[in-house]
């Protein structure tokens, strides 16, 4: 998963990034049944590993220099990632939710912005659960490049 990223700076400022995940639930499929429990999935690696890593990738190509003691620091909490997916006999709908809020401190100054993306995916007969991981990463590249590439959080850090 690669965002697309505009270069924000020149001078490779030095930012601290930390991920966290912050939801409720470790799962990010549900799986509903009307008269069963719902079936839950959860993801082979954790979801805050992959972001963090995505983040760090996008912010050193956007002309950052990630350092773990740097005086600007942007924190990502995972406070949302869930596909909901309800089945009837010949067809599937499966809505996905994605919120991460961002909270950038430098030197006494503090920036939150909460950032949110939704999709819905439908199909004939049952969902699968890699045609629902693909949709899904694409909401996650959307969310992510548009968290990188925002203008305020960049602003802020020069």
């Amino acid at each position: 998963m690669v965002p697309q990223v505009e270069a924000q700076t020149h001078q490779y400022t030095a930012l601290a990034i930390q991920t966290l995940d912050t939801r409720s639930a470790n799962y990010i499929v549900r799986f509903n049944n009307k008269d069963d429990a719902a079936k839950l999935v959860s993801p082979s690696e954790p979801p805050r590993k992959q972001l963090h890593a995505v983040f760090e990738s996008g912010f050193t190509r956007a002309g950052y220099k990630i350092t773990p003691n740097a005086n600007r620091h942007i924190k990502f909490e995972l406070q949302q990632l869930l596909t909901d997916v309800d089945e009837s006999l010949f067809s599937f709908v499966a809505k996905h939710q994605i919120v991460i809020r961002a909270v950038a401190d430098n030197d006494n100054k503090q920036l939150i912005k909460t950032f949110s993306a939704k999709g819905k995916l439908e199909g004939p007969l049952k969902a699968d659960f890699a045609t629902l991981e693909l949709d899904m990463n694409k909401l996650l590249l959307q969310i992510t490049s548009d968290i990188i590439n925002d203008d305020e959080i960049n602003q802020f850090f020069k």
